[in-house]
C-alpha cells in the first residue's frame, strides 16, 4: 500500500530545493521590487545614495562607509544597453555587472575589464546574434533582467570629498545602444534613496514564491537550470500558467521554505573559523568562486546550495574574486563563549594596531534575523576613516556594542537593540598578507555585561 504521505513529503522536499535554487533571483527582484515601490525607480534607471547608508537601507549587508550606484537593467524591450563607466581621473568606481541570478558579467573600473581607462559596456540580451559594433566592451546577459553594484570610492569622508565622489558617480551613463548617438538625452535617470526605507530583505512569506513565479513567467530558462521545469511546475509555478495555490497548498509552501530557511541558517554557521580559535569565520566556497569565474562553465560543477548560502546573507558577486578591490570581509555570530551576540548585553572588541589594510578598516553590525542593518539606531558602524576613533597607547581600538554608550568612548560605539541578537562584518580594504599569514589576527568579542 502506497504511503498517503510520500506525495506530500515530495512536494515539500522540491519546495526546499527551489527555494535554495531561486533565492539568487529572488534577492535581485527584491531589491528592484524596493527601488520601485519604495523609492520610486524601475528597470533601466540608476538608484544612488549619496552619502553613506544608514539604517533606512534595508538590503542584506550594506557597506556603510560606500557611495553606492545601482543601476537595473532589462534588455527585454530596449535591446542592448550601455553602461558607459568614466576613466578613473577625478574619482573611481569598483564594483560588477551580474544577470538576474548574481552570476557575474565582469568587474568594471580599475579592477575591471577597463582598467581605469574607463568603458563602454555592452549589456546584449539572451540569444542575442547581431554584430556587435568596435568600441564596446561586451557583457552577454542570459537573462533580460540584472544590475550592477557600483561604489564610488571617496578620498575621505569629509562632505567636500563625498560630494566629489557623488559627482564622479553621477559620469556613469546607461542608455540603449540604439540611442548611443543621442547623447545625454537618451541616459537614463538617476533616482536617489535616501531617506527611504528600501527594504530589500528576504521575504519568507508567500511573496517568495510569487517573486519566483515572476522570473520564471519572463525569463528564459538557462540550460543549466532545465531539470528545475518540472521541479518548478510540481509545487506549481509553470511558464504560461497563473501561480494560485489554494490554502493547502500555499501551507505546504510556506513549511517548506521555513526548512530551507533553517538549512541555509544552519549552513551559513558552520563554517571553520578564520583566525584560529575564534568565531570569526568566512561564508565562502571555493567552488562557487571558481563557478563564478567561468561563468558556471565548468560542467562538473554546479554548487547551487553555496550559491543560496551566499545570497541568503548578502547581495553581489565577482567574476575575479580577490580582484575587486582587494577586499576581505570576516563574519561573527557568536562571542568568546560562543555565546550569540545579543543586544541586551555589552560587548567589546579590541582590534589588534597595525591593522593589515591599506586603505582602511571597517565593522559594522547588522539584525542577526535579517541580516540587513539595525533598524533605528544612529550609528551602524565604526571605521578607520573616522578622524575620533580613539586608541590605546598600543594602538589597540576597542569598539563597544551596547544599548547604550560608554562613558568617555562615544565615538568607538555601536549602538544595539535589547531585543535583537546581532552579527558583525569586519572589511579589510586594501588587504594585506598578513591577514592570512598567522602574523594578525582578529580576536573574539567579548562579553562584558549581564543580560538584563
Amino acid at each position: 500500500m502506497t504511503d498517503s504521505n510520500v506525495s506530500e513529503r515530495l512536494i515539500t522536499s522540491r519546495v526546499v530545493e527551489a527555494a535554495i535554487w531561486g533565492i539568487p533571483g529572488v534577492n535581485s527582484q527584491a531589491m528592484l521590487e524596493a527601488f520601485t515601490t519604495a523609492v520610486g525607480g524601475g528597470p533601466n534607471q540608476l538608484l544612488f545614495w549619496p552619502r553613506p547608508s544608514d539604517w533606512t537601507n534595508q538590503s542584506l549587508t550594506p557597506n556603510t562607509d560606500a557611495l553606492y550606484l545601482m543601476p537595473f537593467y532589462d534588455t527585454s524591450e530596449t535591446g542592448p544597453l550601455v553602461l558607459e563607466i568614466p576613466p578613473a581621473d577625478d574619482g573611481s568606481i569598483v564594483g560588477s555587472v551580474m544577470d538576474l541570478w548574481q552570476t557575474p558579467l565582469d568587474e568594471v573600473g580599475p579592477a575591471g575589464r577597463d582598467a581605469g581607462q574607463g568603458g563602454k559596456y555592452l549589456l546584449t540580451p539572451p540569444g542575442y546574434k547581431d554584430t556587435i559594433p568596435e568600441g564596446y566592451l561586451l557583457l552577454p546577459s542570459e537573462t533580460f533582467q540584472g544590475y550592477a553594484l557600483l561604489r564610488s570610492i571617496p578620498a575621505s569622508n569629509s562632505a567636500a570629498d563625498l560630494d566629489a565622489a557623488v559627482a564622479y558617480m553621477k559620469r556613469v551613463r546607461l542608455y540603449p545602444l540604439a540611442t548611443d548617438a543621442d547623447g545625454p538625452s537618451a541616459d537614463a535617470p538617476f533616482v536617489d534613496g535616501t531617506g527611504v526605507i528600501f527594504d530589500s530583505t528576504i521575504p519568507y512569506d508567500l511573496r517568495f514564491f510569487q517573486s519566483l513565479d515572476r522570473i520564471v513567467q519572463k525569463e528564459p530558462w538557462i540550460d543549466r537550470d532545465r531539470r528545475m521545469i518540472d521541479l518548478l511546475a510540481s509545487i506549481g509555478i509553470r511558464k504560461g500558467q497563473p501561480f494560485a495555490p489554494n490554502r493547502e497548498h500555499a501551507e505546504r509552501l510556506l513549511a517548506g521554505l521555513a526548512d530551507a530557511r533553517e538549512w541555509l541558517d544552519q549552513q551559513y554557521e558552520s563554517f571553520s573559523p578564520f583566525f584560529p580559535g575564534t568565531h570569526w569565520f568566512l561564508p565562502g566556497d571555493p567552488d562557487l568562486m571558481r563557478s563564478w569565474a567561468v561563468s558556471w562553465g565548468d560542467p562538473d560543477h554546479y554548487p547551487a546550495d553555496a550559491r543560496g548560502v551566499i545570497y541568503y546573507w548578502g547581495f553581489s558577486s565577482l567574476k575575479h574574486a580577490g580582484t575587486g578591490g582587494h577586499q576581505l570581509y570576516t563574519f561573527t555570530t557568536r562571542d568568546n563563549n560562543g555565546d550569540p551576540l545579543h543586544g541586551a548585553d555589552s560587548h567589546t572588541l579590541a582590534v589588534p594596531p597595525n591593522v593589515p589594510a591599506a586603505q582602511y578598516w571597517s565593522v559594522t553590525a547588522y539584525d542577526r534575523a535579517t541580516h540587513a542593518l539595525i533598524r533605528e539606531v544612529p550609528v551602524a558602524s565604526r571605521s578607520s576613516l573616522e578622524s575620533g576613533l580613539a586608541a590605546a597607547d598600543d594602538g589597540t581600538v576597542t569598539i563597544y556594542f551596547a544599548p547604550t554608550a560608554p562613558d568617555g568612548f562615544e565615538g568607538n560605539w555601536i549602538p544595539t537593540r535589547p531585543d535583537k541578537d546581532f552579527e558583525l562584518i569586519f572589511r579589510f580594504y586594501g588587504v594585506e598578507k598578513a591577514v592570512g599569514d598567522g602574523t594578525w589576527a582578529l580576536p573574539d568579542v567579548q562579553t562584558a555585561g549581564a543580560r538584563s
